[in-house]
């Protein structure tokens, strides 16, 4: 019989953050919440919502996003196979890489666990630290929250983001 750690079985803090660009954006993420609180994750805070220019290409249809706080007994990978489906249910397609999409599922922050470099899930997100509509959100929820990794707080991840980045995003 494998004995399992104490922590293994503990509840785990998690940061979820969930865009759209295409569609109905809202009806998307609420979609999305709702499909998730089907797995029996409990949700501690949600944030406002957050439009930002598409990115790389301002060009495409903007984004709107939140971040999430929840509790879930899962493991960092089962709970990204749980994102993955729900995108997939809520019409994502495989298109190429930053292409507009109709939900993104992304595991932001996992109970402060920093993964291998060769790990096949990237914890913290690896972009999060640079990115307006994952930091705005998270300040809004969790103003004392620290990167990981970097071990940098998030009012100063924001403070070093580029002026036009701090400009662009739109809290709605």
């Amino acid at each position: 019989m494998k004995k399992q750690g104490i922590l293994e079985n503990q509840a785990k803090i998690v940061f979820l953050g969930i865009g759209s660009n295409l569609g109905l954006r809202k009806t998307y993420i609420e979609k999305a919440k709702f499909l998730l609180a089907g797995y029996n994750l409990d949700f501690l805070s949600v944030s406002s919502y957050y439009e930002t220019p598409s990115w790389p290409d301002p060009r495409k249809p903007k984004f709107l996003n939140i971040i999430l706080k929840i509790k879930c007994n899962y493991s960092p990978q089962e709970l990204l196979k749980i994102c993955k489906t729900i995108e997939i249910q809520l019409g994502r397609k495989k298109t190429k890489k930053n292409a507009p999409r109709t939900c993104d599922l992304d595991i932001i922050d996992f109970n402060k666990l920093v993964s291998k470099k060769n790990s096949k899930i990237n914890l913290p997100h690896k972009m999060m630290h640079k990115r307006n509509f994952v930091l705005f959100p998270l300040l809004e929820i969790q103003k004392n929250w620290i990167h990981p990794d970097k071990r940098i707080d998030v009012k100063t991840l924001i403070s070093l983001l580029p002026d036009r980045d701090i400009r662009s995003i739109k809290q709605i």
